[in-house]
């Protein structure tokens, strides 16, 4: 029996939720995956999944052995990385986790190219705002903000995206155009709270150097937001919203742009940091250096940080 062929027939059939979704992954028939895992609850003479007509379940051992044999198939790729050279061919499945609107706004659009231009890469995006385990989850890379970060990360600053404070003219048009973020207390401001802990993100600014948190008085709140551009773009208030959400809608002449910005500016929004994650520095593989380059050329090169 090949027991590491065996195992990673396991360990993507319990990622996928079934056989046909592990077979495409791993380039073999459904009928094979089936049979290797068969072989290895032979092996180990334990169940490892609960079959039925329609549904795939791990069971209670099974759910054991997935956590301890997870590390192999990555391990084996880090051991691959370490001997052959760091220039090689990207290829293999990359998974890939974001914050919801990066990924959406930024890093789906460049996918794509990066496929075409590697073709061997097996890419899979995985959108969510809570902080991934990159092991538990079989995560590759993830793109970070600052309050995603946790301890025993790798976490290397690729992106200084800046913040846009904006408004529909239709609201300024009948509220009035705050002259400086202080003004902001005597608006209707829209939100952003945090799904993952419920937090109210601040509004920072940087005023001659310095840092403060705006007072604002909130009119609107969501978890998402793309719905607060929108909101904000129908009149409701004012939004604090990444350069990448504001942009189509500052394009359109949908939100205006408040306070003034650029390296003559006293005040301005303090910019959102973006890291590139992994679990260890030797998972810097071909594959995962080859989406950080790809997504250093896609940004504006005010935004960029250089983490190669």
């Amino acid at each position: 029996m090949n027991i590491l062929q065996s195992i990673r027939s396991f360990i993507r059939t319990a990622d996928a939720g079934s056989l046909a979704a592990a077979a495409r992954t791993l380039g073999i028939s459904p009928a094979a995956v089936g049979q290797n895992i068969a072989r290895l609850e032979a092996h180990l003479g334990v169940r490892l999944f609960n079959r039925t007509t329609r549904t795939l379940a791990l069971t209670e051992r099974g759910a054991l052995y997935l956590a301890e044999v997870r590390h192999i198939e990555r391990d084996l790729q880090r051991a691959q990385a370490a001997v052959t050279d760091p220039d090689a061919m990207p290829q293999g499945r990359l998974r890939v986790a974001s914050t919801a609107a990066f990924g959406r706004h930024v890093l789906a659009p460049l996918l794509p190219a990066l496929q075409a231009r590697h073709p061997r890469l097996e890419i899979e995006l995985l959108l969510t705002d809570r902080a991934v385990d990159h092991a538990r989850e079989d995560v590759d890379v993830s793109l970070r903000i600052e309050q995603q970060l946790v301890d025993g990360i790798v976490a290397r600053p690729i992106a200084q995206v800046p913040f846009v404070v904006c408004a529909a003219p239709s609201y300024l048009a009948h509220a009035g155009t705050p002259p400086t973020p202080d003004a902001l207390r005597d608006h209707r401001c829209l939100v952003f709270r945090y799904p993952v802990d419920g937090r109210v993100l601040p509004w920072g600014f940087v005023r001659d150097g310095m840092r403060f948190d705006a007072e604002v008085r909130p009119a609107l709140v969501c978890d998402d937001i793309d719905a607060l551009a929108a909101m904000s773009a129908a009149g409701g208030g004012i939004a604090r919203l990444a350069a990448f959400v504001a942009a189509p809608w500052l394009v359109r002449g949908e939100l205006q742009v408040l306070f003034a910005t650029g390296d003559g500016a006293r005040t301005s929004p303090e910019p959102m940091r973006l890291f590139l994650c992994v679990s260890d520095r030797r998972d810097l593989t071909p594959k995962v250096r080859a989406l950080m380059q790809a997504l250093l050329d896609a940004l504006p090169e005010a935004w960029r940080v250089d983490a190669v």
